[in-house]
């Protein structure tokens, strides 16, 4: 069974307060820092994954990037949540602002879809990871 995301976020960041030491405006900006943090490990795992540190080689795979990067998603929406106590509520508003002006229509939460149904997203069985050799090839100018 899936989990909820939105219990899952409150209940991450209850247990989180659970063991907080620090003020409320420092847990925030902490919170904050932990998130760039976690983007570093997504940097980290790409330089490894592409094998660009000559010295190091190739030390992480396509799964260690996949992974770090649900850890961003994870930890941003902590932030948020330590942010606001309705989160989904910020998320929301903010999606529909970017998709407004990204897409042609975003989506209304009371009408149906119109149109075909979008494809599914690739699962990690169906879709092939770049080598890096390809991520080079693609990078060199």
């Amino acid at each position: 069974m899936p989990l909820d995301l939105w219990e899952t976020v409150d209940r991450l960041h209850g247990w989180l307060e659970s063991h907080n030491r620090h003020p409320a405006r420092e847990t925030l900006l902490l919170r904050m820092l932990k998130l760039s943090e976690e983007v570093g490990e997504v940097a980290q795992a790409v330089v490894g994954a592409t094998g660009q540190n000559p010295r190091k080689g190739t030390t992480h795979t396509w799964d260690d990037v996949e992974s770090e990067l649900c850890d961003v998603v994870i930890t941003a929406l902590v932030a948020l949540r330590t942010l606001t106590p309705t989160p989904e509520h910020a998320l929301d508003a903010r999606l529909r602002a970017v998709a407004a002006r990204s897409t042609s229509s975003p989506p209304s939460p009371s009408s149906p879809p119109s149109g075909p149904a979008p494809a599914p997203a690739p699962t990690s069985a169906a879709y092939v990871r770049p080598g890096a050799a390809e991520i080079q090839e693609r990078s060199t100018p």
